[in-house]
């Protein structure tokens, strides 16, 4: 059984025990997430979401919060100016191993749902402001 599911503003075709490096996610090693935002499914009927499929998941497992390729940005002004700059760049990834697409019950799992940095951000800076409230 294979699902597409979509993180990080990208698709990726899965199935169990792959290993993906996505956009990192609020995760630490050995922890269980699971994507709910799945648009297809597929094994022996295939079943395509309008825009995602209802009680599907995928469930993963963090390996590990890893960086990416250094990624070279050459900026050269010719002519008159004859100024040029080098900025290099690596991307935070979350590395996972896929461990069960489900096709439904993705509510009953109980496994924690994948949030991306920024998310969390929000969650603690939301959820620190309503505490204060609170008191």
């Amino acid at each position: 059984m294979f699902a597409v599911l979509k993180t990080g503003g990208k698709q990726y075709k899965v199935q169990a025990g792959d290993i993906l490096r996505v956009e990192k996610l609020a995760a630490n090693a050995g922890d269980k997430v699971q994507f709910n935002e799945i648009l297809m499914v597929g094994g022996e009927t295939v079943t395509v979401g309008v825009p995602t499929v209802a009680g599907a998941a995928v469930q993963a497992e963090v390996i590990a919060q890893i960086k990416g390729d250094k990624v070279i940005h050459f900026v050269k002004r010719r002519r008159k100016h004859s100024s040029q700059r080098t900025k290099g760049h690596r991307q935070h990834l979350t590395l996972l191993r896929v461990t069960e697409v489900l096709a439904s019950g993705a509510e009953k799992s109980g496994v924690a749902a994948a949030t991306g940095t920024a998310d969390a951000r929000r969650a603690a800076h939301n959820g620190g402001a309503a505490a204060k409230a609170a008191e």
